[in-house]
């Protein structure tokens, strides 16, 4: 098994482009805590033997959570499972939690990677999209960070309305400077009825440029290829030895257990997601009940969900995986629908293996899309 996510649904304020399950109230912080230790216990069986590769606290803030809750967690999971002998185990951070104090805490436990929540250091773009941090406490983690950390991720995003390309390659440079192994850059995408949907349907904020956003894509990937990343996934860049194995295994397939409220866990099979609820989570295990909905993936849904992410990843799409695990009608309809991407230069086909090409990193979702197979099954 590939390993455990831990759900943290609790932030200090509202990003205004998420449309993540958390709750800006932390009285039940305790209860919750108590909560996910409990269904860590309820699910031990799932693992079925398997050792557990990665622990991953997501969220919402998992730094939210005081040291010792996180040890706490920690605990229950080696008590519970089969952990290998050295597991990544991240923690998403924010920057305003990252106090020297903190960072030298979490150093001394069985953290071994920080993710941390940069997304712009500038002021302005912090503040049109409601960051908990300013800049400087962006700097000032970072600084204190790499002193105690060999293994960290920050996140940039790219698209912002009013940022300019120059901007955005300052943002970059600054990332840069820190010596950081590992990013992930998002575009600011606008979710249905989050605060940055609402406040660019009334013209408080203009709608991001998609143009703009293209071309700042481009730019990230060249600048960090430059600089020896290795673009392994269409939003996330590694030095070699420095991708994440905690995503790379849900772009691989494997099998995890989400922990938490609204955490989704998958076993091969089966995709299940538990309720987006802090009070009925907490309420149904408490009665030990683990509150999760099913489904049983046809084999049309595996085959889409491998052109999904496969897509998106280095590893591309096995020609030969898809004639074995899903048959020659699969085969020929992905050969089918592949044809115009591969004439215009958007995919290729090396060694059997189908992947998109530099012009079509940035439109591999939508040309997926393509070449997914409906109402087969």
């Amino acid at each position: 098994m590939a390993g455990i996510y831990i759900h943290i649904p609790f932030c200090k304020q509202a990003c205004h482009y998420c449309d993540f399950h958390f709750s800006t109230s932390v009285k039940k912080k305790n209860e919750m805590v108590l909560a996910l230790a409990k269904e860590i216990m309820l699910r031990k069986s799932e693992s079925q033997n398997e050792e557990v590769e990665t622990i991953y606290f997501g969220g919402g803030t998992p730094s939210i959570l005081s040291t010792e809750d996180l040890r706490f967690l920690i605990d229950e999971v080696y008590k519970n499972y089969q952990v290998v002998e050295n597991p990544e185990i991240t923690i998403e951070a924010n920057p305003d939690d990252l106090t020297e104090e903190r960072i030298i805490e979490l150093s001394k436990n069985k953290v071994n990677r920080l993710s941390i929540g940069i997304q712009s250091f500038f002021e302005d773009d912090l503040q049109l999209m409601n960051r908990a941090h300013n800049s400087e406490e962006a700097y000032n983690c970072l600084e204190i960070a790499t002193k105690y950390f060999d293994n960290i991720s920050l996140d940039l995003i790219y698209g912002i309305p009013g940022s300019s390309n120059e901007k955005w390659k300052l943002n970059i440079e600054k990332a840069l400077s820190f010596g950081i192994p590992h990013i992930s850059s998002y575009a600011l995408t606008v979710e249905p009825k989050t605060a940055l949907d609402k406040f660019i349907k009334k013209g408080i904020i203009k709608q991001p440029d998609d143009e703009v956003t293209q071309e700042q894509f481009h730019i990230l990937v060249d600048t960090l290829q430059e600089n020896g990343f290795i673009h392994y996934e269409l939003s996330n860049f590694g030095k070699p030895d420095y991708f994440s194995k905690n995503n790379s295994a849900y772009w691989l397939g494997k099998k995890y257990i989400g922990i938490g409220p609204s955490a989704h866990s998958y076993d091969g099979v089966n995709r299940g997601w538990n309720v987006s609820n802090n009070t009925l989570y907490i309420k149904s295990i408490q009665e030990n009940k683990i509150p999760i909905e099913t489904e049983k993936l046809s084999i049309t849904d595996r085959y889409n969900e491998y052109v999904m992410t496969g897509l998106r990843t280095i590893w591309g799409v096995s020609l030969d995986k898809i004639e074995n695990e899903f048959g020659k009608l699969y085969l020929n309809h992905l050969n089918k629908e592949a044809k115009r991407f591969l004439e215009d230069a958007l995919l290729t086909i090396e060694e059997n293996v189908l992947r998109a090409t530099k012009k079509g990193k940035f439109l591999c979702d939508g040309i997926a899309s393509d070449l997914f197979l409906v109402n087969l099954d």
